[in-house]
């Protein structure tokens, strides 16, 4: 039977710093990992280049946590994006401020990411356990340890769990977590997929898969009141499904109502006033007068998009250019300005990028993410109720509770630090 003061489950980023800051103060962490090796979802996030943290202001922080923000107040504070950013750089990760204050690794490798972590945790001499903690063990109301998949028990005065939450099933993100803490008496929020691409009425979107679209502006509505929900400017995909992309996935948060059939507009051309785009028009029709309307529009719009917009002008595919009237033009200004699309619904959980819902923050102190149910039981990253938007923040999310865990759990059993 292994014996040790913390133990740590989940080897992704909130388990990884947890246990760092843990074994930096010189407490004896084991580390559980079902996966061989740590971070697997980390590798994969920002298509592999690690969007680390946000170069905001606190208040810009905030404002991009749509979910319990202020249970977050003292763990950004204790780690905020700045410290993040202090911590990567120090651990031998240069990094980069991009559009949007996205901050990445210089080498634009999350690998570097994942190692410098990997790295921290085997300098502090965390002890890594390649198996499932599967239960538990309470002693009084206190952990006492952790049982494994394969018999074994590891024991512990304190365990935090850093599990994740169930997108992105294939990296280890199952849940866990969230059976672990109900099993003591925790209240699970249900998961729900947040940062997920969306699904559209209609074949339209299936029709232009696979294109990108760069520089566009988006903004959904509530189809009841009229009322914007959210607007972005960024980069889309169509898929055979409907949309995805950074602006739909940053959109599909803010579409918290299940019952509602909200809208999506495109601004296919968000840096030309109207006027401006009908002069752009009227300048491609002069250069192709005599031709059919559907080889017309090449310069204007991309080929794989150019059908669903013609459909939509009921224009005739053949009509000449010379054909077509003021009204109908001034119509496909209007339609590349507004592509308004319907939304049917999102995909599944294992299809998100993050989840929403978990443990719930009422029961979890925020100073320490210690439970208040039972004793020297603590909580970081995505297994607690709390998610965020598009660009770094709910790293920074996992990076500040797996901070705030591990030295809580440390200075719970006596180990400070003095520097």
């Amino acid at each position: 039977m292994t014996v040790c003061d913390i133990i740590v489950i989940g080897g992704g980023p909130a388990g990884m710093m947890a246990a760092g800051k843990a074994a930096e103060r010189g407490a004896a962490v084991a580390l559980i990992e079902k996966n061989q090796r740590n971070g697997k979802k980390l590798l994969i996030t920002g298509k592999g280049r690690c969007n680390v943290t946000n170069n905001c202001s606190r208040d810009e922080f905030f404002a991009n946590i749509p979910v319990n923000p202020k249970f977050l107040y003292s763990a950004f504070s204790q780690f905020s994006n700045r410290d993040v950013m202090d911590f990567f750089e120090t651990n031998g990760v240069p990094l980069k401020v991009e559009r949007g204050n996205r901050v990445f690794p210089v080498s634009d490798r999350a690998y570097d990411i994942n190692n410098a972590l990997i790295g921290y945790c085997k300098k502090g001499g965390v002890h890594v356990i390649r198996d499932t903690a599967t239960d538990l063990s309470i002693d009084k109301g206190s952990i006492s340890g952790v049982k494994l998949k394969n018999g074994g028990e590891v024991r512990c005065s304190q365990c935090i769990i850093a599990t994740g939450g169930k997108s992105y099933p294939l990296t280890g993100s199952t849940g866990d977590g969230y059976l672990l803490a109900e099993s003591v008496g925790h209240t699970i929020v249900a998961p729900k997929p947040s940062l997920v691409p969306i699904e559209i009425d209609g074949r339209e979107c299936a029709e232009a898969q696979g294109l990108s679209l760069r520089n566009i502006a988006i903004r959904v509505s509530d189809p009841e009141n009229g009322k914007t929900v959210y607007e972005d400017f960024g980069e889309m995909l169509f898929t055979h499904f409907g949309m995805s992309g950074p602006v739909i996935l940053s959109a599909s948060s803010h579409m918290r109502d299940p019952n509602k059939k909200y809208k999506i507009s495109i601004d296919l051309k968000p840096a030309l006033t109207p006027e401006q785009l009908d002069n752009r028009i009227l300048r491609d029709f002069s250069e192709n007068i005599n031709k059919d309307f559907v080889n017309s529009l090449s310069k204007l719009l991309p080929q794989k998009i150019i059908s669903v917009i013609i459909k939509r002008t009921g224009i005739p595919y053949s009509a000449k250019v010379n054909s077509i009237r003021r009204e109908q033009r001034l119509a496909l200004a209007g339609l590349l300005k507004n592509l308004e699309f319907d939304v049917a619904g999102f995909r599944p959980i294992d299809e998100a990028i993050i989840t929403s819902g978990g443990i719930c923050v009422t029961e979890i102190k925020p100073k320490t993410m210690e439970s208040k149910i039972v004793d020297g039981l603590y909580f970081a990253g995505e297994v607690i109720d709390v998610d965020a938007h598009t660009g770094g923040f709910n790293l920074q999310i996992a990076f500040s509770t797996g901070c705030c865990a591990g030295i809580s759990a440390a200075e719970r059993m006596g180990f400070y630090s003095y520097d």
